[in-house]
Formats: C-alpha cells, sequence, structure tokens
C-alpha cells in the first residue's frame, strides 16, 4: 500500500504520532510472542497463552499512555490481566482503547501448527465497540467493490454468486475461507453447491478475515461463526487496508445477554457493519508466533560464540496513511 501524498501539517504530526506509539506498541506483541515460544508444540494451551498474557501486559505498563483495554481476556471476574476496562500503560500520555489477543490461535501454538499470531490494535478513546465475549456471525470481503455485492443475511450461496458476478469471474474461482467446525457444515455444503472452493482453517479466524484484503492469499470471503471480539481486531486491519465486514451477535444464553447489557448493548439483532465495529482511525499490529501466511513465527539462532539471538516478524498497519508494513527484529534473547 502507498502512503496518502497529501497531508495538513496537523495530519502529519498525527501520522507520526500514532507511527511513534506503534513502534512502542510493535515491542508489545513481539514480547508476547517470544515469551510463548517456549511452549510452541508442548500441548499446553493454557501455559502458552499465560506465557503471551504475562508478557504483553508487562510491556503495555512500560509505555507512556493512557491505555484502557475494551477487548481482552474476558471480564475482570474471569480474568486476572487484561481484563475489559483494565487500565495499562504508566497514565501519561495519549488516551486510547486497546483490543487484543495476546495469543490469537492457542491451539495453533500448542500443537506447533502455523499461523499463530499475537495480536493487538489501537485507536482514540471511544473508537473501538466493547463486544461481549459471545459469537459472532461473520462476512468479510476483500477492498474493491461496491457496498451491497455481499451481504450477512443472504445464503453463502447467493454471498459467493454475487461476488463472482462483481469480480467478473466464474463461481467456481472464488475462494471461501471458513474455519473447520461442525457448526459450519450447512456453510461448507452451501458453498460447495454452488461451485465455490472451501479453504478450511483449524483456528486463527482474525488472520482469516485479513486474508481477504491480500490477493496473494486467493482467498476472496470469509463466512461464519466465531469470538466476537476477534471480530473486532480483524476489522482494525481491514480499516487500513480497505474491506468489507458485516457481523451479528449470537447469544447462546441469558448471561451472554446480560454481558452485552453490561457493555451498553441493547440492540441483540443488530447488523454491524466495519465502521460500527471501530469507528476512528485503527493501528493494528500482529507478530508471527509460528510460521503462517501472514508472518514468519518466532525463530532462535545461537552463535559460533554461543551467543543466543531472537527474530521475530511484525505486521504494522496504519489506516490514517493506509500504510502497510512488515518489520523484521533481531536481538539478543535475554533469559529471565
Amino acid at each position: 500500500m502507498q502512503e496518502t501524498s497529501v497531508l495538513t501539517k496537523d495530519s502529519q504530526q498525527a501520522a507520526i504520532r500514532d507511527f511513534d506509539l506503534s513502534l512502542d506498541i510493535v515491542r508489545v506483541a513481539e514480547e508476547a510472542a517470544i515469551a510463548c515460544y517456549a511452549e510452541i508444540g508442548g500441548g499446553d494451551e493454557k501455559a502458552a497463552d499465560q506465557a503471551a498474557v504475562d508478557a504483553m501486559r508487562t510491556a503495555l505498563n512500560a509505555i507512556d499512555m493512557d491505555g484502557r483495554i475494551v477487548i481482552g481476556e474476558g471480564e475482570r471476574d474471569e480474568a486476572p490481566m487484561l481484563y475489559i476496562g483494565e487500565k495499562v500503560g504508566t497514565g501519561k500520555g495519549p488516551a486510547i482503547d486497546i483490543a487484543l489477543d495476546p495469543l490469537e490461535g492457542t491451539t495453533l501454538a500448542a500443537k506447533a501448527m502455523a499461523n499463530a499470531l499475537a495480536v493487538i490494535a489501537f485507536a482514540p478513546r471511544g473508537g473501538m465497540l466493547h463486544a461481549p465475549d459471545t459469537y459472532m456471525d461473520k462476512l468479510a470481503i476483500g477492498p474493491g467493490y461496491a457496498q451491497g455485492v455481499v451481504d450477512l443475511d443472504w445464503s453463502p450461496e447467493e454471498n459467493v454468486r454475487s461476488l463472482a458476478k462483481a469480480k467478473g469471474v466464474d463461481v467456481s474461482e472464488i475462494v471461501a475461507c471458513v474455519l473447520d467446525r461442525p457448526r459450519h457444515d450447512s456453510i461448507i455444503t452451501s458453498l460447495r453447491k454452488a461451485g465455490a472452493r472451501v479453504h478450511l482453517i483449524t483456528d486463527g479466524d482474525v488472520a482469516g478475515v485479513i486474508h481477504t484484503a491480500q490477493p496473494e492469499t486467493g482467498i476472496d470471503i470469509y463466512l461464519g461463526q466465531g469470538g466476537a471480539p476477534e471480530g473486532v481486531l480483524a476489522c482494525a486491519a481491514l480499516k487500513c487496508v480497505g474491506g468489507q465486514f458485516q457481523g451479528r451477535l449470537v447469544f447462546r444464553n441469558a448471561d451472554e445477554k446480560r454481558r452485552a447489557e453490561r457493555l451498553g448493548l441493547s440492540d441483540f439483532d443488530r447488523k454491524y457493519m466495519l465502521d460500527d465495529l471501530v469507528s476512528s482511525d485503527a493501528v493494528f499490529i500482529a507478530t508471527g508466533v509460528t510460521h503462517g501466511a501472514l508472518l514468519r513465527g518466532v525463530q532462535k539462532e545461537t552463535t559460533a560464540r554461543g551467543e543466543v539471538f531472537v527474530t521475530t516478524e511484525s505486521l504494522v498497519m496504519i489506516s490514517k496513511t493506509h500504510t502497510v508494513r512488515k518489520l523484521s527484529m533481531r536481538r539478543p534473547l535475554v533469559k529471565s
């Protein structure tokens, strides 16, 4: 992506501030990814996640900012740290809302499978929806299409046929990304009935949504039900590169509806668009934990002198300038 060519003086200064803060926060994602490296392939999802959570919280609290978690590890009574509403940072600096998933793809990391990420996004205070920890029906496509090409209320078959027509290809050329879950059997059947190709993923639907905006992945559309918090994180990324997203909260019981009400949500049938979930400019950051289509995972190397170095690869996306950067980091590994 190219940066915006003309910016006012104020917008230039704001972009610089966003970039400076994004460099601070990319270190947060790096530390989370490095911290859970030792747990990759160990089979213990909780240990991997806890390592990432601990490292991310410590790194966040070292940054000069007035940060507030709006998407995190759960509500305060469920999560001892990085819970929704928790304040992070030194309290000095910009007031921002933070959405995060210290280890997106805990199963992927525990089984040493591809595409595990440490993910964090931020926006000015009030810029991201406080989504409850419930499921969400999701539909996403990449940039370049008119509004109304797809619709969450249509069947999967109708959506891929409409998308194929808009793209000017046969429906057999459309690739749909779907989480491989029994609850999606009807979606998969509908897609294949239409003649579309189905790309199944085991976990990591944030990356799945982002892939719709990356032509090199071959993914045209994402459909299915996943976590609502991950929907907000994915929208922060799409905000930076373009694309469309629609989502609707799914409630399994009365307790989940009460959770939504505590966050100020009362229209349980509302169809959320991308700008409803992320209403302001945002910055999205992801660091690879395991190798994947989006990023390379954490790597360690030992030199001939016995020094151990660690290398990470991160994605930094800024909506204000529509800028996408990949950053590689290499440093000595400091043992705790």
